[in-house]
């Protein structure tokens, strides 16, 4: 079994190029949380030329809405939301230097050719690990858009949060590759 490949938030083109489909990583520093609400709220900010709430540049987004803490605790389950719903929005900040995304399910044709270009991965965090996530989670502050409730853009700092590599800058697929590599001749 291999070792996790542990990386540290902001994340530069080599960190992301030694990132290979189905490596597990350990992310370590700051993940910015945002749903689709959100993103259709930067694309009306970049739209009108205006800044967003915080430089993607290097950045990692976490597609979560994470429930209330309850006392004493930094953030609530924090299990992550299906990407899919944010891949209109994806590419553009991809192009502003988003480095990295995090969510569940696959990404469509546009965002895997985006990180492609731009020299982004997108890593999978696994569902039913909400309370296992929220461990690695050790201070949560709303940045934005508190009028969103669960889904306002928060700041994490994590310390060796779980993720899987699934698509690399490289084109590959882990649900493309995972599927080729057990099916039956």
């Amino acid at each position: 079994m291999t070792q996790p490949v542990k990386i540290t938030t902001p994340l530069g083109d080599k960190d992301i190029e030694r990132l290979k489909v189905g490596d597990k990583v350990l992310i370590t520093g700051v993940l910015y949380t945002a749903r689709d609400a959100a993103h259709k709220r930067f694309i009306e900010l970049l739209d009108r030329g205006e800044k967003l709430p915080f430089d993607v540049k290097g950045q990692i987004i976490y597609y979560v809405g994470p429930t209330p803490a309850r006392p004493g605790e930094v953030i609530g389950s924090a299990g992550p939301t299906t990407s899919g719903r944010m891949d209109a929005y994806t590419p553009r900040l991809l192009a502003l230097g988003l480095k990295a995304t995090i969510g569940k399910g696959q990404r469509g044709a546009e965002v895997v050719e985006a990180m492609k270009k731009h020299g982004a991965v997108y890593m999978a965090a696994v569902g039913g690990a909400a309370a296992l996530i929220r461990k690695a989670i050790k201070k949560a502050e709303v940045i934005a858009y508190d009028d969103l409730g669960p889904e306002a853009v928060r700041r994490l700092d994590v310390e060796d949060f779980p993720a899987i590599v699934v698509n690399d800058v490289h084109g590959k697929d882990l649900f493309k590759t995972g599927v080729e590599r057990y099916k039956r001749p």
